[in-house]
């Protein structure tokens, strides 16, 4: 038990970053199993998805380091500048690459109805369509790295 304590204290920001991501994702998991009626373990590590586990990481990461080093630290503004870019980019760019997938998904699988001895190269081709986060997940994401940044015992 001393050993499990000294490691998750060894660097406390961290361990609430860490936390953060590990909790949203088991949220995520447990989401997708209620809304698809099956167990997909792949949700526990993969992109997409609600909550944003990015946004629970870095907000998490933000408020420990408020907590720990205080606002007017210089790494609580990295820490924010960080979160800031994360979260713009998991609802910017990466939440359109996951709309383009979805459209060349279908091109490709029309395709291949269509002529598929023209096109062997397409047939085991299949982009990752959820990579990004609507707004909405972002925002989940948001609530679950506060809570566990204020919730987490920082000593």
């Amino acid at each position: 038990m001393k050993l499990i304590q000294d490691i998750l204290s060894f660097n406390p920001i961290l361990t609430v970053s860490l936390l953060g991501w590990f909790v949203a994702q088991v949220l995520k998991t447990i989401i997708n199993f209620i809304l698809l009626g099956k167990f997909q373990l792949e949700r526990m590590w993969g992109d997409g998805g609600m909550p944003s586990a990015h946004s629970a990481t870095v907000c998490a990461m933000v408020i420990a380091t408020a907590r720990i080093e205080g606002i007017a630290s210089s790494i609580f503004a990295v820490a924010s500048v960080v979160a800031i870019i994360t979260m713009h980019d998991a609802m910017g760019v990466r939440h359109e690459t996951g709309e383009q997938a979805k459209v060349l998904n279908q091109m490709i699988a029309q395709w291949i109805d269509v002529s598929e001895k023209n096109a062997p190269f397409l047939q085991n081709m299949h982009l990752k369509e959820m990579v990004g986060h609507t707004p909405l997940q972002v925002v989940a994401g948001v609530l679950v790295g506060i809570a566990v940044g204020f919730l987490y015992p920082l000593a």
